[in-house]
């Protein structure tokens, strides 16, 4: 356990953590409930997201990352702690971790990045490129000189790139993502049922009905909120058709930004993404679609990754093992943007 390897998906919605030799370990929500008098940590995980809308005036529920990147160091350090020790059964525990970020990172939010996995006794830290980790988690060979893309659709950043030679050729980064579309429908119920709703209805929304195009039978999911005239508890059927309306302007910029990231990528490996196509990974590739929209846009094949929700997170795992086992410049697979001893 002491010289064990880990790779961190530190993401706005979920943290994820895969655990060299066991595999995926730890899967949570980014959450973490504090006390308003003294600022202590009640719960995080799960047991503080069932708090998300419940909570009493001395408590508080709050999210310390956003946009991929933290908001909230000292809660952010509580939490990576916190996961790490869970994984580890309170056990010595100095990893290595690779500890994944989006593309666009500023020095300071890579420094906070590190601090918090120092703070949690890692004796080596890298950090990695989010589409790069997906790349790796989603199977593909990203080591020769060929073209292969990747778009990683998480809970607050869109990250993407056309990756060759071990890193990427041309990327983006935006913050249309998992929570934007959470947002939409919450905007959308507003209008046209002028019904309250939380995140976390709008989400459950998403997850049991969520499309950006019209399936074959349409499905509907029931809403509950507040009357945003009476104050009083209503429900409403939110149909594939509702879905479709409220989803289809975020996932649009989506595929604008993947067009912009096609029209600046070398005309060579666009012959090789005619050939390999587009993968899409994280819980926004879920969206019922979103393949066909990203494809009939594009005029390239679009599949969705196996198991999209981990690939960052096994793609993290398993990137050491290019630093210790392949020969430059191979080994610049693992990217790191920096990196801590």
């Amino acid at each position: 356990m002491p010289g064990a390897d880990m790779g961190i998906d530190l993401g706005t919605s979920n943290t994820l953590i895969y655990l060299s030799g066991k595999g995926l370990v730890l899967d949570e929500p980014s959450v973490v409930a504090i006390d308003r008098e003294d600022g202590s940590v009640i719960a995080m995980g799960k047991e503080a997201q069932r708090m998300i809308g419940r909570t009493s005036d001395r408590v508080e529920v709050l999210c310390p990352l956003s946009g991929g990147v933290i908001s909230d160091y000292d809660y952010t350090e509580q939490m990576v702690i916190s996961y790490i020790k869970k994984v580890s059964n309170n056990a010595v525990f100095n990893p290595r971790i690779v500890m994944c970020a989006p593309g666009d990172i500023t020095e300071v939010e890579q420094r906070a990045l590190l601090d918090a996995a120092h703070a949690a006794g890692a004796r080596k830290i890298c950090l990695m490129e989010e589409p790069v980790a997906a790349a790796i988690g989603a199977g593909l060979d990203i080591s020769g000189p060929h073209g292969s893309a990747v778009v990683d659709i998480g809970g607050g950043t869109t990250d993407m790139a056309v990756l060759t030679l071990g890193g990427a050729a041309v990327s983006r980064s935006l913050k249309t993502a998992g929570k934007a579309f959470d947002e939409e429908i919450i905007r959308y119920v507003r209008r046209k049922y002028n019904i309250i709703i939380g995140s976390r209805m709008a989400e459950q929304a998403k997850i049991a009905i969520g499309c950006v195009i019209l399936p074959e039978e349409e499905q509907s999911f029931r809403i509950k909120g507040r009357d945003a005239l009476l104050g009083l508890p209503r429900a409403v059927d939110f149909t594939s058709a509702d879905m479709v309306e409220a989803l289809l302007p975020p996932a649009m910029v989506i595929v604008k930004a993947i067009q912009n990231l096609l029209e600046n990528t070398p005309p060579e490996l666009i012959g090789d993404l005619y050939e390999e196509g587009i993968v899409l990974t994280g819980g926004g590739a879920l969206t019922a679609g979103l393949d066909r929209l990203v494809s009939e846009r594009t005029h390239l094949k679009a599949r969705v990754a196996d198991d999209p929700l981990t690939c960052v997170a096994r793609g993290a795992g398993q990137a050491l093992y290019y630093l210790d086992h392949l020969r430059e410049p191979l080994a610049c697979t693992l990217n790191p943007l920096t990196e801590k001893e």
